[in-house]
């Protein structure tokens, strides 16, 4: 496992930055274009994919063969390549395709880079919007029009107090979704629909909570770095590690954390 040093993480830092560069333009040339359309990668249901997905993910390998040719690769539109450095970028080219299909700017795109235990660091970026953020051991941070400043999830601890997200009302299967309207029921308010972006809003302290089910590791590993660097807590709903997908819970504090936790676990 590669060492942490302040060097190595600059360098991945750059890296992300570029990545998220490259793939901005991509995503922008067909967002609200005319005639946009999308393959259905589901059989049984609706998984869109575009071809400014196919595109921001070819980019983003582009940089990655130029500036880290020895890293591997798992992307959501062209699968897993190993490398031998022991770090592995995860890239989302477009996490929400949905809405980018309908012309909303709260997709975003997604990229991350991990070890063995991990992200070492991740990064949203909503290229409509112009807003960046960044994830790391050294923090979180948010990137607009008007510069960049320091991200802080809200040190809100009382559930009924709390904002609640999650992307789709239908969560999961009928026991997780059942899990969910528990905490849903306990909050002050509950939202729908945003995709990373909730993520975001939680790192930026707007809203305290986001709880999901079925995710894949693409989905997850950027925002789960950006919350984290933002003082946040992410894990599965058992409490344990979070970045291979699955069922997710990010929290804006511990106490949050252990309150929804107990609700998602009571099988009463």
């Amino acid at each position: 496992m590669p060492s942490l040093s302040p060097d190595l993480v600059t360098d991945l830092q750059a890296v992300a930055h570029a990545l998220a560069d490259a793939a901005r333009p991509e995503t922008l040339r067909h967002f609200r274009s005319a005639g946009l359309g999308a393959t259905n990668k589901d059989a049984t249901g609706f998984d869109p994919v575009t071809e400014g997905d196919r595109a921001a993910e070819r980019a983003m390998r582009d940089v990655l063969a130029r500036l880290r040719p020895d890293d591997g690769i798992l992307g959501e539109e062209f699968g897993q390549s190993h490398g031998t450095t022991g770090l592995t970028w995860v890239l989302d080219p477009i996490d929400g395709t949905r809405a980018y299909l309908s012309g909303t700017p709260s997709w975003g795109v997604l990229v991350a880079v991990s070890d063995a235990d991990g992200p070492i660091l991740g990064l949203i970026d909503q290229p409509f919007t112009g807003e960046r953020f960044l994830g790391g051991p050294d923090g979180a941070t948010m990137s607009d029009r008007s510069g960049d400043r320091p991200l802080r999830a809200s040190g809100r601890t009382v559930l009924a107090d709390a904002i609640l997200f999650t992307t789709f009302p239908e969560i999961g299967t009928a026991s997780e979704r059942s899990a969910f309207e528990r905490v849903r029921d306990r909050v002050r308010l509950t939202r729908y629909g945003l995709d990373c972006y909730a993520y975001a809003l939680l790192a930026m302290g707007q809203i305290d909570l986001v709880i999901e089910a079925g995710l894949q590791s693409y989905d997850i590993q950027g925002p789960l770095a950006v919350v984290r660097g933002a003082g946040g807590i992410v894990t599965d709903w058992r409490g344990g590690p979070a970045h291979e997908g699955g069922q997710v819970i990010a929290a804006a504090t511990p106490e949050l954390h252990a309150a929804a936790l107990e609700l998602l676990g009571d099988r009463a």
